[in-house]
Order: structure tokens, then sequence, then C-alpha cells
């Protein structure tokens, strides 16, 4: 704990890649940073940094360094967080990051949920993609992560994994509403808008497209906002594809949704999980529990 501001001061300027403008953002002179991180590596008996004409970056003692400093600031989180259940006051912060689907109902229902009985603890929610959700959990940035089929799984440890079909969603009155299923390839006879190549969803349809041989996947829009498509689809008929955890099928307002035919396109696998051998705060883990269960129960 001696060298906690240390490591502060070391990830400030590993962040900004410079000295100077670490210091401009911590508002302190760019000398006394300077003489902070020499006096730093001089107890710690290695350079951290390699100095740079324009800067400086991390050299590898400095990664290894990093990675253990973030890993003891983890520790002492956890550490308060079991303190403070033991006083009964509870608190903690806990850090999702999540897939954008989860952020109109599922999430803000658990954490409503969860905040109920720990009125304490507040919570961080941020949209990554597969591959920022791993880099996050790896660098301590978010305790949990839930997202789809995350493309490395090396730091990646699985705590619950579900199966969600895509749904097709169209005007209430489009002529594929009357089915109980959809096959891909009515679909693409119709104007679609779609995700951008790095969403789950997108590379499911990509994949089971390629492996036809009816027709190609061409939208007619690509977009990042699973909003915007829900929306564009009263304007065209046209249809979008979205994961059902995403949907409030009671509240549609006007659209429609229906399942992918499986024999088309393989559901997509939504993951929670967690930094591989990190022992997560009182907090993150008694949440990461109530997310599971309520996973396991959309399943069934």
């Amino acid at each position: 704990m001696k060298h906690l501001q240390d490591f502060r001061f070391i990830e400030a300027v590993a962040r900004a890649g410079s000295i100077r403008k670490a210091a401009e953002d911590m508002n302190i002179t760019a000398s006394a940073l300077n003489r902070r991180i020499n006096r730093f590596e001089e107890e710690f008996g290695y350079e951290i940094f390699e100095r740079l004409p324009r800067g400086v970056r991390l050299n590898p003692a400095g990664e290894l360094l990093i990675q253990h400093a973030r890993a003891q600031k983890s520790d002492l989180a956890r550490l308060q967080s079991q303190v403070a259940d033991l006083s009964g006051e509870r608190r903690g912060h806990i850090s999702i990051a999540c897939s954008q689907a989860l952020l109109p109902y599922f999430l803000p229902a658990q954490i409503a949920r969860y905040r109920s009985d720990h009125t304490g603890v507040t919570f961080s929610v941020n949209v990554r993609d597969r591959v920022e959700a791993e880099r996050e959990l790896s660098t301590f940035s978010s305790d949990i992560a839930l997202v789809f089929e995350p493309r490395h799984l090396v730091d990646f440890e699985v705590i619950t994994s579900i199966a969600q079909p895509i749904h097709v969603v169209m005007r209430a009155g489009h002529s594929l509403a009357g089915n109980r299923t959809v096959r891909l390839r009515d679909c693409l006879d119709y104007p679609h808008v779609a995700p951008s190549r790095q969403f789950a969803i997108r590379v499911l349809l990509d994949d089971a497209t390629k492996k036809s041989h009816f027709s190609q996947f061409s939208p007619i829009a690509e977009s990042e906002s699973f909003e915007f498509m829900r929306h564009y689809v009263l304007h065209e008929d046209a249809i979008a594809f979205q994961f059902p955890i995403g949907l409030d099928f009671g509240a549609l307002r006007g659209l429609a949704a229906r399942p992918l035919s499986l024999r088309d396109v393989a559901p997509g696998n939504l993951l929670l999980g967690q930094l591989r051998g990190r022992t997560l705060p009182v907090a993150s883990a008694k949440f990461s529990h109530q997310l599971s269960q309520a996973l396991q129960s959309l399943a069934v």
C-alpha cells in the first residue's frame, strides 16, 4: 500500500504517453512528477519507462509492474468491501463491460434489484465489444463482462453462458410477422439493416450467408445502434436483427419480433465472465452471482 500513490502517477503517465501531459491532467508540475517517477525507479531498482523523443512508454518491466499495481488495487478494493460487509455498510463499486443489448432492459432491472438491498454500492456500466471487454478485464478497468462470444478467451473465465437465438424485428404488419419462425432466405428478399461487423449478430449472419447459396447479405444500412435499427423498420418495409435479451416483447409498439430458424443461423452465446484467476471484490462477486441466476432463469 506504500506505493499506491506512485502507481497512480505511473498509470497516468502510461496512459498519457508523456510526463508533461500526465502532469497537466493531474494538475501538478512536470518536474515534480518526473522526480516522483525517478525516485520510484531508484527504489524499485529498475527503469520502468522507455524514454522516447516525444514522450515515454512502459518497458517490459513497467508492464509487469502495472499489472501488479492493478492486482494490488483490486485486492485492496476486495478487502475494503469485506470490511464494509463486516460493519454492515455494504459499500463498493462494480464496473461492468457489456454488450449494447444488455442496456435497455436486463441490466437496469438487475442493478435496481441489487441496490434495493445494497444501497451503498455504485456502478459503472460501459458499452464494449467482445475484444474491448476482455481488454478491460485484463487491465482491471472492469470487474465483470457480459458480452456475446468474445473473440479471445485466453483471460476470460466464463461464469455462465446462455444461447440467444437471433430475432427478426419488423413492422407488426410485415408479411413475415405471421410466421412463428423466419427463414434467412426470406429475410434477404427484403431490405435489411444490420449491425456493424464488430457485433456478434453480424458475424453470425455473415457466416450463415456464406454457408448458404441463395443470396448475399447486403444491408441497406449499417449501424452501431440497435435502437436506430429498431426504429428504422417503422419507416420502410425493412427488417432488423436483434438478440431477445435486448427486446421487451410487451412494449414493441407497432413492431413484431420473430426468431430466425436455427436451421439457418446459429444462436449467439451470451457469456458472463471475469478475468481468469482474479478474486472479485465482495460486491462484484455477489452481483455476478445474481446475474448468473438471472441468466440461467432466462435459459430455462
